[in-house]
This record gives C-alpha cells, sequence and structure tokens, in this order.
C-alpha cells in the first residue's frame, strides 16, 4: 500500500457513507407516499447488495429523520395541540384519536415484531405486497367513498382506532405504513388530504416507538462507526423529508392516490422480472 493511501477498512467506511446519504434520500422522499419507504430500503440494501448495522436497523431507525421533517412543518398545530391539553377539547379529542391509531400498532409490534422480520423482509413478500397495495388502492379510490371527515384533526378516537388496526397491515414490508394509514383513513370517510395529514401525525409516536424498540434490541451490535451512518442517513432523511411533505400534500388533494398505485404495481412486477433474472434473492 503506498503511503497516505486509504486503508481497506477505511475505503469500506467511506463506501457506507455514500450508501447511507442514498438510503437517506431515498428514506425521506418516500416515506410519507404511499410505496413503502422500509420496502424500498430493503430492496435497494438487497440488490446493491449494501451491508449495513444488523438486523434492519439502519432502515428503521433513519425514519426517524422524516418523522422529525413532520414536526418542524407542523409544529405550531402540534404546539397549539399540546398546550391546548388541558383546556381545548378538541386539543383533547385530536391526541386521543393519535393514540388510538398508534394503540393496534404497540401491542402487535410487542406481540410478532420479531418475528416479522424473519418472516416478510424478503424481495418477493415485498413485491407481493406492492402490488397487492397497488390494486387496493385502485380499488378504494374508485369507490368515491363519502366525505365524513375533512379535518385530520376531527377524526374521532373510535375511527382513529379502526384506521391504526388497518396501519397494522404496514408490519409487512411493501405494504406501507402511510399507504395503510392513508386507505384506512379513506375507508372511514377521511378527506385524501386530511387522510394523508392524518398519516403524518400517526406516524410520529409510531416511528419513535419502533426507532426505540430497534435500538434497544440491537444495542449490543452498535459500533461507533455503525452509530456514525445511521446519523448520516437520519440527517439526510430529514432534509429530503422536510422537502417532500408539501408537495406530496399537494399532488394527493389534485391527483389522489391512483399515480401511486400504479408505480407500485409496476415496481412489483419489475421486482418478479429481476428476481426471475437471478438479480437479488427472492429469500432476501
Amino acid at each position: 500500500m503506498s503511503e497516505g493511501a486509504p486503508s481497506e477498512e477505511e475505503t469500506a467506511i467511506e463506501g457506507l457513507i455514500i450508501a447511507a446519504v442514498l438510503l437517506g434520500l431515498l428514506e425521506g422522499l418516500t416515506e410519507f407516499i404511499p410505496v413503502s419507504s422500509t420496502g424500498h430500503l430493503v430492496l435497494a440494501v438487497e440488490f446493491f447488495g449494501v451491508k449495513m448495522v444488523p438486523e434492519h436497523v439502519f432502515e428503521i431507525v433513519i425514519q426517524l429523520g422524516a418523522i422529525l421533517a413532520v414536526c418542524v412543518v407542523y409544529w405550531r398545530r402540534l404546539w397549539a395541540k399540546a398546550i391546548g391539553l388541558y383546556s381545548d377539547p378538541a386539543a383533547r379529542r385530536f391526541a386521543y384519536g393519535i393514540l388510538a391509531a398508534f394503540g393496534p400498532a404497540v401491542i402487535l409490534g410487542l406481540l410478532i415484531g420479531g418475528y416479522i422480520k424473519d418472516l416478510f423482509f424478503h424481495a418477493n413478500v415485498i413485491a407481493a405486497a406492492l402490488i397487492l397495495g397497488g390494486l387496493v388502492m385502485i380499488i378504494v379510490e374508485r369507490r368515491h367513498i363519502p366525505v365524513k371527515f375533512a379535518d385530520a384533526e376531527a377524526i374521532p378516537p373510535l375511527t382513529a382506532l379502526k384506521i391504526g388496526v388497518i396501519q397494522c397491515l404496514a408490519f409487512i414490508p411493501g405494504v406501507s405504513r402511510s399507504g395503510a394509514t392513508i386507505i384506512g383513513a379513506r375507508l372511514m370517510g377521511v378527506e385524501a388530504k386530511a387522510a394523508a395529514e392524518f398519516s403524518f401525525f400517526v406516524a410520529i409516536p409510531t416511528m419513535v416507538g419502533a426507532t426505540a424498540y430497534d435500538l434497544f434490541k440491537a444495542r449490543d451490535h452498535l459500533s461507533a462507526d455503525g452509530a456514525a451512518i445511521i446519523a448520516v442517513g437520519f440527517i439526510v432523511s430529514f432534509l429530503s423529508a422536510l422537502v417532500i411533505i408539501k408537495p406530496f400534500l399537494a399532488f394527493v388533494a389534485k391527483k389522489g392516490l391512483l399515480p401511486f398505485a400504479y408505480y407500485r404495481i409496476g415496481l412489483g412486477f419489475l421486482i418478479f422480472v429481476l428476481l426471475a433474472a437471478g438479480l437479488g434473492r427472492a429469500d432476501g
């Protein structure tokens, strides 16, 4: 090795940092659109052969960066609800609704979260989930369900609980947390833009909980380099999500979910073609 040339370890770390930047960008751009950010991350890691920190921790944790973007974009509304909890019935109803929608994911995650990764974090499962989720979106969008709630903050706790149950389908990579939440809300009569905003708000406790849980489980396997790589992905995810939130809402209000449904179906079939050609592994 010539003097001053980077070592193999340094080269490997540089490669991981570049991968973290690209995956963080992918996460931030897909977290809030109903195409499954986790599915995209798992597929990217699989098809490009990138070895990140263990047990899909990187893919889970960097989602928190995107969620932080929601807190920044909606900080005035969230702060108003927080300070109004003791005096404003509407603020309390909003908080109860978010907790109700968040609850089923907590229970299911604690019961079977570990098994889900072993069973479903595979390319063929993600492809199938993308296609089936796209077909469901098309069916729901074409039903023209009457709007009962035009404001995300007006969704009653019982309705929010039902949406939360449907959100649990997103434990399967490829289903999409935002997609399941939005479709669940649409089925309950929530207007499209309000359904998207509600998915943002529910994501805050959901992803904070998931991130804390995964970091705790992986605490003995994380090195300083691993933590630094996660931090890079986290920051890039935050910045890219910050850019996408408002344009996504405007797009959904104007075009609905059908464009995302067609994208999901096309991507799902493309993955099956790539797997059939021997690129990537169906079993992850």
